[in-house]
């Protein structure tokens, strides 16, 4: 989703509903918002049937929406002067593009969950944002939560939150064609304030986990590289590809059928670069479960070096990471973060770091000074702490 960032300085709440009236006249029948969300540790999980564990953050996107009278859909937004239209009874997964298939997919998407387009009425939204695009903070899948709590509500389809995760995948998966997990809806539709969501991709079995991070001194520092990455472009799919074929060569429905006592065999079985596809799944895996049961018994303190071997793992055995990246991971190490990692799907994006709150400044500026002497461009830094999931905000 390539759109241009807008900057708030008061309620986007506020602004949206000003937008709103100004695009279409009146005022919304709502207000809905939806958070992006960091991972902090599992990633390249999901769509193996894996664990993951993200926390929703507080960024999010907001959509004020209308139900119209007729069957035509209308979506406007402050990234761009586009406004998309179409009818809802010509809605197809080939009938939109761009920024709009997030939203206008969303609605085809639920269609195919029992909504039927023939007879929903049409509505006017406006979206805005304050998570970072591009950033790996799920920018795409706050939008699609958003609209989907919204349309869920207006349309009266009362599908429960883990099927309106299931929604947005199918949207970004069939009309964005993005062949995401689902991991990042999940996050931004389920979870909690103050708590990690210990996530079964398979099941889609959900437990809040208490993070402890504020009891501990610790806060969670986000380092936007600003090096922009594309879900839809061929390095994602390939490695999908690559786990599919391990796991079809190993005789398992999913690498999550695997542990590491497994990947002796696998190593013999495998070329080398499917078998390191493989490794970094199955000791993804693994240190998810680790990091869930080193927060339930030792606390946050204790995951720093499973978040640096993560890492370690999506840079060397999954080759997602970039200079960037990488740099801002070893920096933040250098100077006072317990743990550091890339999170998201990879190829750019940010990196995290969990850090002691008075080791924050001073890793801020040790990052700015090296980002400066490799010649990178300034990168965008903020903490964030774990919010709440998709709801309707007025």
């Amino acid at each position: 989703m390539t759109v241009r960032q807008v900057q708030h300085s008061g309620d986007i709440r506020d602004d949206v509903t000003a937008d709103f009236t100004a695009a279409f006249g009146g005022s919304p029948q709502g207000v809905w918002s939806a958070p992006g969300r960091v991972n902090l540790i599992g990633d390249h999980t999901d769509y193996n049937d894996g664990f993951v564990l993200p926390f929703a953050i507080n960024r999010r996107t907001v959509v004020a929406l209308s139900p119209r009278a007729d069957s035509v859909a209308r979506v406007a937004t402050s990234f761009t002067d586009e406004v998309a239209e179409i009818d809802l009874r010509e809605l197809t997964p080939d009938a939109v593009s761009g920024w709009s298939a997030y939203v206008l997919g969303v609605a085809w998407a639920l269609g195919q969950h029992g909504a039927d387009l023939e007879a929903v009425p049409g509505f006017d939204a406006f979206v805005d944002s304050t998570v970072p695009v591009g950033a790996g903070l799920s920018s795409s899948a706050a939008l699609e939560s958003a609209l989907a709590v919204a349309l869920n509500d207006i349309w009266r389809l009362g599908l429960d939150a883990r099927t309106l995760a299931r929604v947005g995948q199918l949207a970004e998966n069939e009309v964005v064609g993005a062949p995401t997990g689902i991991l990042d809806q999940s996050a931004s539709l389920l979870s909690r304030e103050d708590a990690v969501l210990f996530l079964d991709c398979r099941s889609l079995e959900a437990e809040v986990i208490p993070t402890g991070f504020a009891e501990a001194g610790l806060e969670v520092l986000v380092i936007d590289t600003r090096v922009e990455h594309a879900h839809a472009d061929g390095g994602y799919r390939s490695r999908r590809e690559a786990c599919e074929r391990g796991a079809a060569a190993l005789g398992v429905p999913a690498l999550r059928d695997l542990t590491v006592d497994d990947l002796q065999r696998a190593q013999r079985l495998l070329d080398d670069e499917t078998f390191r596809r493989v490794r970094h799944v199955v000791t993804e895996d693994q240190r998810v479960l680790d990091t869930v049961a080193a927060l339930r018994t030792e606390g946050p303190l204790a995951i720093g070096g499973l978040l640096d071997a993560s890492h370690a793992s999506m840079r060397d055995d999954f080759e997602i990471s970039v200079p960037e990246l990488d740099l801002a991971v070893e920096v933040a190490q250098a100077n006072g973060a317990i743990g550091a990692r890339m999170t998201g799907g990879g190829f750019g994006g940010s990196a995290i770091a969990l850090a002691p709150s008075d080791a924050i400044s001073r890793i801020r500026v040790a990052i700015d000074g090296a980002f400066a002497e490799h010649g990178f461009g300034q990168p965008e830094m903020f903490t964030v702490v774990p919010s709440a999931g998709a709801l309707r905000d007025r």
